[in-house]
């Protein structure tokens, strides 16, 4: 998208985000209600507001309001503004609602070792006692098979067609590549995704859990903005190498996150360095990057994770290293990060909102 259509894009979206949702009493953004949001060459805005399954009734003034103020924005030719409200669940009722806390792992960029990161992390949550869920939400390049060995698997569906997560290494887990062949390409549009990235939230049987980590895809496009606005997060971690490259896009992502008032929990730096047996550290992809942008951000710094052979084999093997080996260094940095984070859950967070699911 170009820096004219971006601009246009952000104009509407603010004046979506002025209207008042009849049930939060918060901006159609801010309350998740906008779904599949969209401007085209030209001046042609698209979009979908969700109504609660009981009161569609109540957003049809809501939608025709939202189409005359993204007409009456400068630039804007054209509106599409289309109102939905999905069926409620009789059985086996699926979604977020008893979720406790819904952590993203977020990156902004790809090649850092976000997924690492997150299935390790959901493990050394587990390991402090925790029953905790892992969602991959990376739909172009789902890892969670790979990283905890159960890509020959496939969840059950239950009654209303609500998908029984997988048992992996003590989590609870949902991926996309459960759900499609390894060899498939995902070639997907914006609204496509965004419908998969729904699904896996709304229609999986969670249960019970203190904690949920969402592997979110890299970058801050229309799928992550979505997904931000549509759950209650109690907060984000941001992984990063040390190189400036990815930190460049780091602040971009912070810069998501504010935009979604989620609070920003802390920045882990992956791949950090590399130690020799005899205890020499090469910092192959620079030194402290993480560190010094987390203290230029104002954001909490959560700790390093070095390049690590018995981690990289653990990946591979499926069996991720912090379930697997549990005293190895690299397991004990992984806890000390979940309990910083953990931390910075109670610290940053009134307690998480109840979800009605609809």
């Amino acid at each position: 998208m170009n820096n004219r259509l971006a601009a246009l894009k952000e104009r509407v979206e603010q004046r979506l985000d002025a209207i008042d949702d009849p049930v939060t009493g918060k901006g159609l953004f801010t309350s998740g209600r906008v779904l599949g949001f969209d401007v085209k060459d030209g001046g042609k805005v698209s979009f979908t507001i969700e109504a609660p399954a009981d009161a569609p009734e109540r957003y049809i003034s809501v939608r025709d309001r939202a189409e005359a103020e993204a007409r009456a924005v400068p630039g804007v030719t054209s509106v599409i503004a289309v109102l939905t409200a999905h069926e409620a669940k009789a059985s086996h009722a699926g979604g977020v609602a008893r979720v406790k806390h819904i952590i993203a792992v977020a990156s902004a960029k790809g090649g850092v070792g976000k997924s690492t990161v997150a299935v390790n992390l959901a493990c050394a949550f587990a390991s402090l006692g925790m029953k905790t869920g892992l969602l991959d939400l990376d739909v172009y390049g789902p890892s969670a098979p790979t990283l905890l060995g159960t890509g020959a698997r496939k969840p059950a569906m239950l009654e209303g067609k609500i998908l029984e997560p997988l048992e992996a290494h003590g989590l609870k887990t949902m991926s996309i590549g459960y759900l499609v062949e390894a060899s498939s390409a995902m070639i997907w549009r914006g609204a496509m995704a965004t419908s998969a990235v729904r699904q896996m939230i709304d229609e999986v049987a969670w249960g019970d859990l203190d904690v949920l980590l969402l592997d979110l895809p890299p970058g801050t496009g229309d799928v992550q903005l979505t997904l931000l606005q549509r759950v209650p997060l109690a907060g984000a971690v941001i992984v990063s190498t040390p190189q400036e490259m990815a930190l460049a896009d780091v602040r971009r992502g912070l810069a998501m996150f504010e935009k979604t008032h989620a609070p920003i929990l802390g920045i882990v730096e992956n791949m950090a360095y590399f130690e020799t047996p005899d205890g020499t550290r090469t910092h192959i992809f620079g030194e402290g990057g993480a560190r010094r942008t987390a203290g230029q951000a104002g954001v909490p710094f959560l700790g390093e994770i070095p390049i690590d052979v018995a981690l990289r084999e653990s990946c591979d093997a499926g069996t991720p290293l912090t379930a697997a080996k549990p005293k190895h260094p690299v397991s004990r940095r992984f806890r000390e990060i979940a309990e910083a984070a953990f931390g910075n859950v109670a610290r940053l967070n009134k307690p998480a909102p109840a979800i009605r699911v609809i």
